[in-house]
């Protein structure tokens, strides 16, 4: 795909060693940019999601991202995240400058965009342009109880279309993420006829396969079938059916402990050659860390391991698939 092209050029960094994890100092990192390689076909970049290190400041996170292996951080840039919408053109450039300084390049974010009417909005874009980054999340959509699906559908997707043309002005590209509820592209059948309405060049899904295999059970191959060509980014995760409170509830789960076919996902992957960036998320227990808490309750060494096992198992999944 043609924006793969444009993220591979701008990521020629080598990570730092992912060795002694337990004993990750957060100071004293060489503060000088790492020469650059070519990865090897075979290897998957991925980004972790940064909502996990809310409890770090910008130096810290970038470092702890960098030694655990990571090859980028998908960036909160939303309320509640690590930059603020309304602080994004004092923060944003502070944060870039601690990625770069330990070998991550800006590539992803997650925003609350999807008005490019609203003035804060499109300074979030505008700025994350000038800063490097080439892929973001956009904001939820919801079907109005008073308004029909159909209508609903229509206009979501003028206002995608609107906000690809702002994308391609700006060298950046939005994903809308299928979310499990009742909320827009849970069914994945329905983003489609939504995102129909752009040219599918700068404007698009993240897919979610955990999300994805909540709502479609066993008939989410034929949901990534007919999403396939409007992926261009994905999110990784994994979960399982339990009881909570009596009731039955997805429960999530390190990777390869739930209920996501990672071996059969990452072969169609590979299948319908769909690369594109990739983002961890872990939302299962981490002492508030999974939630984007700003102090979290266990060491945070702990925490640092469990990323390091689910970004371990991803990067040899992804190898013998």
């Amino acid at each position: 795909m043609k924006e793969n092209k444009k993220v591979i050029s701008r990521r020629k960094f080598n990570k730092l060693s992912a060795t002694a994890i337990g004993s990750i100092p957060l100071t004293g990192f060489n503060s000088t940019l790492f020469k650059s390689t070519q990865k090897p076909k075979e290897d998957i970049e991925i980004s972790l999601f940064s909502k996990h290190l809310q409890f770090l400041d910008y130096n810290e996170m970038s470092a702890a991202a960098a030694e655990m292996g990571f090859d980028g951080l998908d960036l909160t840039v939303r309320p509640k995240g690590h930059v603020l919408p309304e602080r994004v053109v004092e923060d944003l450039p502070k944060v870039v400058s601690a990625m770069t300084k330990y070998g991550i390049n800006p590539q992803m974010m997650t925003t609350n965009v999807w008005d490019i009417s609203d003035i804060e909005q499109k300074t979030v874009l505008e700025t994350s342009s000038k800063l490097g980054f080439t892929h973001y999340r956009t904001g939820w959509l919801k079907y109005p109880e008073d308004r029909a699906i159909e209508e609903s559908q229509a206009i979501y997707g003028l206002q995608a279309k609107d906000l690809e043309g702002l994308n391609k002005k700006l060298g950046l590209i939005g994903c809308y993420q299928n979310h499990a509820g009742n909320h827009v592209g849970a069914p994945i059948w329905d983003m489609p006829t939504i995102l129909e309405e752009t040219n599918v060049e700068n404007m698009g899904l993240q897919y979610d396969i955990r999300h994805a295999v909540v709502e479609g059970g066993s008939s989410w191959e034929l949901g990534l079938r007919r999403i396939k060509p409007f992926i261009k980014s994905i999110v990784i995760k994994d979960f399982k059916w339990g009881q909570v409170d009596g009731k039955w509830k997805p429960v999530n789960t390190p990777l390869g402990k739930g209920m996501v076919d990672f071996n059969r996902y990452f072969l169609l992957l590979k299948k319908y050659q769909i690369n594109v960036p990739v983002s961890l998320h872990l939302e299962y227990d981490l002492g508030g860390a999974e939630h984007g808490a700003s102090k979290i309750t266990i060491d945070k060494k702990d925490v640092f391991k469990q990323m390091s096992k689910d970004l371990m198992f991803l990067k040899e999944t992804w190898k013998k698939a």
